[in-house]
């Protein structure tokens, strides 16, 4: 195991990352093509100047809703795609309370994902000039005020809207105008090389007890459908894969990305499909098929793990959304954690020889401003003028208590994050590029910060610091995503790094998260791989404190403690030949202040009592699934 604490300028830099900047095929027919390919000798020429046959890393957010989202015009948003794609390279919008929002470091990548529920109607409706403006559930679209006759009136219109009369609105016009401009916008700030977009949409359905089933879908091309497939057309995501399929035949090919599991109630990762029946391998081919990607973190919470489902694990509790998306209900943790869909879908491969469950990750921010949902100490929140204000998301007290005696706003704001990133390694900063590392699943999820993390596996692989070892790695193992065979005779090797983001804390610890099916059930361990002060205790597999420490009176943090880098070479000490197993890393920082805390800082007062002060932001790998040895 290596601490590294070194800038990331260095030699074993150039190894890991291939391009060092702070900015920085073919889809398979099946869901067992996950493996990236080594990169060959006669690699085709660079298409661009960033082009590395050793891959980049780039960060982007493939999940931004704009004035066409319903829900997004009526909290006060009223910027376009071309506002957010400006935004996302290094522009300023100004956020519907009237300040702006900037990004210290431009994204690499974007895509705006406006809902197909009703997309652009609204804003129509509060044009006065509009026919739908004289619709009777229009009136006073073009006069709304605060946040509070903004509510009521987005609760009236959603009812109309989920109503046996919402059709008499849902106007194909005014949604064929809206998705075109999506398109186009798309199209006019796609900069191959320099800054990448992706034409997509946000497909709304929901179980009917309220559960989140949400997807992002991510066309590949220039082009997309006439229109996107809505909870409209149907509600049961089988029927989305289908109509992608279909869209797939004729040459549309697209991705679509889970989100916010941790809101459906156990829906999202069910052991049954749609209609109750068992799952089966013809499900397993056409999820991943069309779902080779989940989104793991977001404003609306992270969807990793939970402490009820990994009672082991000490940073289970992070950023936990306990209820169901738009609702104050509880939402059920079985079934809706991506941890434990890795888990199920392994005793599925063991016992039944198919697995629905073999997603890559990413983070995304969920925002409904146009914009990223901004960092933990410039926290811009999520649906405009309904949480502009740390009173409104409830981090700071009202002005006077309620006559319950409540001190602060009730509301499930204060349980949302500074949202999350999307992570891939791919050859060039272009469409195909970046989509085929989607595909490949060389994709990683951040909770905001730009941390960077490889991961390999494999029997040949070199030393982890060796000079040559990314090349080596690449040609010998393979990635993040990948499915490795085990052999009889001999363990294979890990090599796991990650890198801190320039702008935020340094590294705590560097994990490996194993899942595998023993005796018929499903098992999970945490194993710490390498420490930035100390080493990993061989009983506990655990690093020592290093003891960074937060001042909650102004959020300063420890100086000196921590890594710019942390890197290991791992064998498992408890490797079985013969066991279906999952490994994917787990990156820590240093302690931080969480947004409530600098909210109250502001603010002059105590942070709220129930609200954690501090997180400990983090960076998911894509897994690396292995084959038992006796299925070779």
């Amino acid at each position: 195991m290596v601490k590294l604490s070194y800038p990331v300028s260095t030699l074993v830099c150039a190894a890991f990352l291939s391009a060092c900047s702070d900015n920085t095929s073919s889809v398979p027919e099946t869901p067992e093509v996950s493996a990236a390919p080594a990169p060959a000798a006669e690699a085709a020429p660079a298409r661009t100047a960033d082009y590395s046959a050793l891959r980049n890393a780039y960060f982007g957010d493939l999940h931004v809703h704009t004035m066409y989202s319903f829900d997004a015009f009526i909290f006060g948003t009223t910027s376009s795609p071309d506002d957010a794609y400006e935004f996302a390279k290094g522009g300023s919008i100004t956020h519907p309370a009237g300040f702006e929002m900037q990004l210290q470091v431009p994204l690499d990548f974007y895509g705006v994902t406006d809902h197909a529920f009703y997309i652009g109607v609204l804003r129509e409706m509060a044009n006065p000039n509009s026919e739908i403006s004289r619709h009777p559930v229009a009136a006073g679209m073009s006069t709304l005020g605060g946040s509070v006759e903004r509510g009521a009136k987005f609760q009236e219109i959603l009812a109309f809207m989920r109503s046996e009369d919402g059709l008499e609105i849902n106007d194909p016009v005014i949604r064929k105008s809206a998705w075109d401009d999506i398109i186009a916008a798309a199209n006019r700030h796609n900069d191959p090389g320099n800054f990448t977009t992706f034409i997509g949409y946000e497909y709304t359905a929901s179980a009917p007890d309220r559960g989140n089933l949400h997807r992002n879908v991510i066309f590949r091309g220039d082009v997309g459908p006439e229109l996107p497939f809505s909870r409209l057309d149907s509600s049961n995501p089988e029927d989305l894969w289908n109509w992608m399929d279909g869209n797939r035949a004729q040459g549309i090919e697209s991705l679509a990305i889970p989100h916010n599991s941790n809101g459906s109630n156990g829906r999202m990762f069910m052991l049954t499909d749609n209609s109750g029946r068992p799952l089966d391998d013809a499900y397993a081919n056409q999820r991943m098929r069309n779902e080779p990607l989940v989104e793991i973190s977001q404003v609306k919470g992270t969807s990793d793990t939970h402490p009820a489902l990994s009672p082991n694990d000490e940073w289970a509790d992070f950023e936990i959304m306990p209820l169901r998306v738009a609702t104050n209900l509880y939402s059920e943790p079985n079934g809706g954690y991506v941890r434990q869909a890795y888990l199920n879908g392994l005793k599925m491969q063991a016992e039944e020889g198919f697995n629905p469950y073999k997603f890559g990750v990413i983070g995304s921010s969920d925002t409904h401003n146009a914009t990223y949902a901004g960092e933990e100490h410039d926290y811009w929140s999520k649906v405009g003028l309904n949480d502009a204000t740390p009173v409104l998301r409830g981090s700071v007290p009202l002005a006077e208590p309620t006559p319950e005696g409540e001190l602060y706003r009730d509301t499930y704001y204060d349980t949302w994050s500074a949202a999350g990133l999307a992570g891939v390694w791919a050859e060039e900063n272009t469409r195909s590029s970046i989509y085929d590392a989607f595909r490949r699943k060389e994709t990683f999820g951040t909770s905001g910060t730009r941390m960077k993390v490889r991961f390999f596996g494999g029997y040949e692989l070199p030393a982890a610091d060796d000079p040559d070892m990314l090349a080596q790695a690449y040609a010998g193992g393979v990635p993040m995503g990948g499915d490795l065979l085990a052999e009889t005779d001999r363990s294979p090797g890990f090599i796991a790094w990650v890198a801190k983001d320039p702008n935020s804390a340094n590294l705590e610890r560097l994990q490996i998260i194993k899942g595998w099916v023993e005796d018929g059930e499903a098992r999970e361990e945490v194993y710490d791989i390498a420490c930035s002060e100390g080493t990993v205790d061989p009983e506990t597999h655990r690093c020592p404190d290093n003891g960074a420490r937060v001042d909650i009176s102004d959020c300063s943090i420890s100086q000196g403690i921590g890594a710019a880098e942390l890197r290991a070479a791992w064998q498992d000490p408890d490797f079985d030949p013969d066991q279906h197993a999952f490994y994917y890393v787990r990156g820590l920082e240093n302690p931080t202040c969480r947004w409530s805390t600098w909210d109250a800082i502001r603010a002059g007062v105590d942070p709220h009592p129930d609200l954690q002060p501090t997180i400990q932001e983090r960076v998911w790998s894509s897994p690396i699934w292995l084959t038992p040895a006796q299925l070779r």
